[in-house]
């Protein structure tokens, strides 16, 4: 089969969770308001989009969920694109999210993307009381209800988990049907469930898992992978003195992976993402000039076909002077020759 298209163009993006790190000398406070004033340094320097990253009930202030900080932003920024990497939709009605996002995106002029997930961390399920067994069917009818709500028709839906009939949600969405929908993929099932509900893919583990079935399923139903776009978190670090400034960010990164590290230990599900024997899409950062970090990450972009490369923004405890230089090399010697070769 063969398509005319060619791929999307690339965009580059920011992400953030607002956590801090024990021990830092950084308060929450401090990491919010630092976090939003790099947010709108970012928007400044022409960065394409921020990505929001949630995950309740830890102590290091993580942020919760993604749609007051989503609101904030859109106040304090004019041009950048605001989105989730992910929303745990289980954790949300519906129907509540589909207002709240339509609200988003009509104060922000249209610049929500939607990055969805149905969790996987056991103590974020216990405190809510919801089965973790039950997280599938959550997810994927309240897909099917927000494309609904965002729709011109009224919601009529009858599913396991919920029901409305003749509901008509408003106002809708700047943007016509609503904001793009990302599906998380951490297995072959979240890769075929993006195909099935025609998304765009953020892929995380294996490509063989995550990754490549999700473009097979296009294909074998007659799309074109390239009207879609392949999102991933894959941070970089732009210094010229790598022996000083890694130091300092690789405490927290090793922070934050203890973190996550937890989450996978206490599941019962099957993940290959932080299992280095399992050959995962590496999300590893990327560290040096501005020449090294160019050749390094266009071979990434170019090898696993990604549209969007997004990168931590202000990671847990380091100090914001020090990830604002990076940004700003980024931005200035990095970013331009990354769009100038695309995506090959």
């Amino acid at each position: 089969m063969n398509f005319a298209s060619s791929k999307p163009r690339l965009r580059i993006g920011l992400a953030y969770d607002f956590r801090t790190r024990p021990g830092s000398g950084v308060s929450v406070s401090e990491s919010y308001a630092a976090g939003l004033e790099q947010i709108r340094l970012a928007d400044k320097l022409g960065f394409d989009h921020v990505w929001f990253s949630e995950h309740r009930f830890l102590n290091d202030g993580h942020l919760p969920g993604f749609v007051p900080a989503a609101g904030v932003v859109a106040g304090a920024t004019k041009n950048i694109r605001i989105g989730t990497d992910i929303a745990l939709l289980p954790f949300y009605d519906p129907l509540r999210l589909a207002e709240d996002v339509a609200v988003l995106d009509q104060f922000s002029g249209g610049r929500i993307e939607l990055g969805i997930g149905m969790g996987y961390a056991a103590h974020e399920f216990k405190a809510i009381r919801m089965p973790i067994k039950n997280r599938v069917s959550h997810t994927e009818e309240g897909i099917e209800i927000l494309r609904q709500a965002w729709s011109d028709a009224p919601i009529n839906f009858n599913g396991k988990r919920y029901s409305y009939t003749d509901v008509d949600v408003h106002p809708k969405p700047i943007q016509a049907g609503g904001p793009p929908l990302w599906i998380a993929a951490m297995s072959h099932a979240g890769a075929m469930r993006a195909a099935r509900f025609d998304t765009h893919i953020l892929p995380q583990g294996n490509r063989r898992d995550v990754l490549d079935p999700w473009k097979s399923e296009l294909l074998a139903s007659g799309r074109d992978p390239n009207m879609y776009r392949v999102g991933i978190l894959k941070s970089f670090l732009v210094t010229y003195d790598k022996e000083r400034d890694w130091a300092i960010v690789k405490e927290a990164e090793r922070y934050r992976m203890s973190i996550y590290a937890k989450f996978f230990a206490a599941t019962e599900d099957s993940y290959t993402a932080l299992n280095k024997e399992s050959d995962p899409i590496p999300q590893n950062w990327v560290v040096g000039d501005p020449e090294e970090v160019t050749i390094a990450l266009q071979h990434f972009i170019n090898e696993h076909s990604i549209t969007d490369l997004t990168g931590w923004g202000l990671p847990p405890g380091v100090p914001p002077e020090l990830a604002a230089a990076s940004i700003e090399l980024f931005a200035s010697d990095v970013a331009p020759r990354l769009k100038s070769q695309g995506t090959l």
